[in-house]
């Protein structure tokens, strides 16, 4: 998935309501994008304890989709209203690394996960992030390329819950592969994809950045 590459088809579910909040200031907006990050952190992670809280995984997906759809508004409100900035970039650069680890953090440490493999998803999803702004940093074009970018991580953070809930609401428990190995669930899954993609993803951006600054 690249759907930070698309981002501009999503403007007909962004302008009409950011036209309604052009008065809001941008970083209200973000921080509300922010602290529902962290309710969906949260839900998801209380999803996994033991008793009948399975629920709270369509609760925490729809959470993660509106935490996602303020972060893409928080900038659209700010070009409409004139009051885009570098510090309101920073911020929002700031609140979107806090949200990841939020979002994921949640269902690392949850019971859905293993441990270790949430903690190289975390690693996988903080080093795209990195390997974007530092392409910046150095005097290269920003990167948002690659195989997992924010908007992916959102879309993917929301559709996984579901299945999962789907999953147990059938009554299923672990997910045997093949026969071969077992998985604790489908937000293993997910995570599994995070830590593998995620990494893959940093290096893709590592190597264009290097040829990118190898033209100067």
């Amino acid at each position: 998935m690249v759907l930070d590459s698309h981002r501009s088809k999503a403007d007909f579910a962004l302008t009409p309501v950011a036209k309604r909040l052009i008065n809001v200031n941008p970083n209200t907006i973000s921080w509300i994008g922010l602290i529902l990050a962290f309710i969906s952190g949260l839900l998801l992670y209380m999803s996994g304890m033991k008793g009948e809280w399975h629920w709270l995984l369509i609760m925490g997906a729809v959470i993660v989709l509106t935490s996602g759809y303020f972060d893409a508004l928080d900038g659209k409100v700010a070009k409409l209203a004139g009051k885009a900035s570098k510090k309101g970039d920073f911020l929002d650069h700031v609140f979107d690394r806090y949200a990841d680890m939020f979002m994921i953090g949640g269902v690392a440490i949850s019971a859905w996960c293993n441990p270790i493999i949430g903690m190289l998803a975390l690693v996988g999803v903080l080093l795209t992030s990195y390997m974007g702004t530092q392409a910046q940093a150095v005097g290269a074009p920003r990167l948002y390329t690659g195989l997992l970018g924010r908007a992916d991580r959102v879309v993917l953070s929301t559709l996984f819950p579901i299945i999962q809930f789907i999953w147990v609401w059938l009554g299923h428990g672990q997910l045997d592969v093949f026969g071969y190995f077992t998985l604790t669930s489908w937000l293993e899954v997910m995570m599994i994809w995070f830590a593998v993609v995620g990494n893959l993803t940093a290096i893709q951006r590592a190597m264009k950045t290097w040829r990118n600054m190898s033209k100067d």
